[in-house]
């Protein structure tokens, strides 16, 4: 899965929750960017190609991240990957409101909990 003795080993930010917490919240956060995707996808509106471009590079990003931060144990290069992964999910939900209010809505919490991230990334950055 990734190295935990290496992660384990590292000073925790403030506020660090504990590892169990993630996977839940990761799952529901998934449900509810696939619906986000659904409900914009068989909306009939124009111009939604940038919808789909920043969905497109949010994605990639979340993919990426965690082997930058986990396997690469690169914990600068992955608060670069969380800095871009905020970005564009602020420009997906701003799209996706646009054409369909509910799509931006659903994605609010992932906005949150990558906010919430971003500043973990930058704690194991300080602190280690």
């Amino acid at each position: 899965m990734f190295n935990s003795i290496w992660y384990n080993s590292l000073t925790k930010p403030f506020l660090a929750p504990p590892n169990e917490i993630f996977a839940p919240v990761w799952g529901i956060l998934y449900v509810l960017i696939f619906l986000a995707l659904i409900i914009y996808i068989v909306q009939k509106a124009k111009n939604k190609t940038s919808g789909y471009f920043f969905f497109g590079i949010q994605l990639l990003l979340n993919i990426i991240w965690s082997p930058v931060f986990f396997w690469g144990k690169n914990i600068l290069a992955a608060m670069f990957v969380i800095i871009f992964l905020d970005i564009f999910v602020f420009l997906t939900i701003r799209k996706f409101y646009s054409v369909k209010n509910i799509a931006g809505i659903l994605l609010i919490p992932y906005f949150i909990w990558i906010l919430f991230a971003t500043y973990l990334n930058a704690g194991y950055l300080l602190l280690n």
